[in-house]
């Protein structure tokens, strides 16, 4: 009993089409998106919660209420082969979040909460391995650094120690949770703590993707298949391609990444979240989103 208590209630929140404001509402209204979300999610998302190695979880999925049918059945199928619990609303208060973790786990002494987008998947030990740390404070951050970037056959090994699969390890009675402040602003708020390991996430490169690029250095697959599931047609690369990864592209996403970098973060600072969306908008109007994507 002791155990049992000791173990931590383990949640897992997942946007699937909630109505979104600002930039995102461009990306979501257009054609087909919520098709191919569907399909990313049957691709990557749901095979990879489903083979976790330890299934002591709970993970709850938020749905536009105005879904349409075909999607409907398409959650009934969905549950008939993980286990999550479908709740559809418009937006998810601080309240209604509270009572959703009430309604669909059992109280323990701790709560862990991770973020996950239903475009990505996990390493089939993901859950296991938060488990395993022991926070530093009652309250604490827990991000997995590394992890690995799929862009169509190409596989690529990233390390971001404050990644968008962010976790929230809390007392039980005073939950705040994963969502509580955006992955990359959780350190300002709480403490947290960046482990390194084997790769733990598995962020996918699509058409879609609101701010997912490639980042890392290309890796050949084959020794990280046994731990993801959706690796399957990921490419080995040649010796040419390695090299001019390694001596061309990698240095030229970094000195990317930084100039973008500087640019958020002054845009943040200076007008905060809401100025980022707005630079994204304009830019979007001028043909030139894919600088702030």
């Amino acid at each position: 009993m002791t155990q049992a208590l000791d173990t931590p209630a383990y949640v897992f929140f997942t946007r699937f089409n909630l109505p979104s404001k600002g930039y995102e509402s461009y990306v979501r209204s257009a054609e087909n998106w919520l098709h191919k979300r569907v399909d990313l999610f049957e691709r990557y998302c749901l095979p990879s919660v489903a083979a976790q190695t330890d299934q002591d979880f709970a993970w709850i999925v938020y749905f536009d209420p105005h879904s349409p049918a075909w999607l409907m059945r398409k959650i009934e199928t969905w549950q008939r082969y993980v286990r999550f619990h479908p709740i559809f609303r418009e937006e998810v208060s601080f309240a209604e979040k509270h009572a959703d973790i009430a309604a669909h786990l059992t109280p323990r002494q701790r709560l862990i909460s991770t973020n996950l987008d239903n475009d990505d998947g996990l390493a089939l030990d993901f859950v296991a391995r938060i488990k395993a740390v022991r926070p530093s404070h009652p309250r604490c951050a827990i991000f997995l650094a590394n992890g690995l970037v799929l862009n169509g056959s190409r596989v690529f090994l990233n390390r971001d120690r404050q990644n968008a699969f962010c976790s929230v390890s809390e007392p039980w009675h005073e939950p705040i949770t994963c969502w509580a402040h955006p992955h990359n602003a959780l350190s300002r708020h709480m403490p947290f703590m960046s482990v390194d390991g084997s790769p733990g996430w598995l962020q996918v490169i699509h058409g879609d993707n609101v701010s997912n690029r490639v980042r890392g250095r290309r890796v050949a697959p084959g020794k990280y298949r046994s731990n993801f599931v959706a690796l399957e047609t990921a490419a080995d690369p040649a010796l040419g391609e390695l090299l001019r990864e390694r001596f061309v592209r990698v240095p030229v996403r970094t000195m990317t990444e930084t100039v973008r970098a500087t640019a958020k973060h002054t845009i943040l600072w200076t007008l905060g979240p809401q100025g980022i969306d707005r630079a994204k908008n304009l830019w979007r109007r001028r043909n030139f989103l894919k600088f702030f994507q």
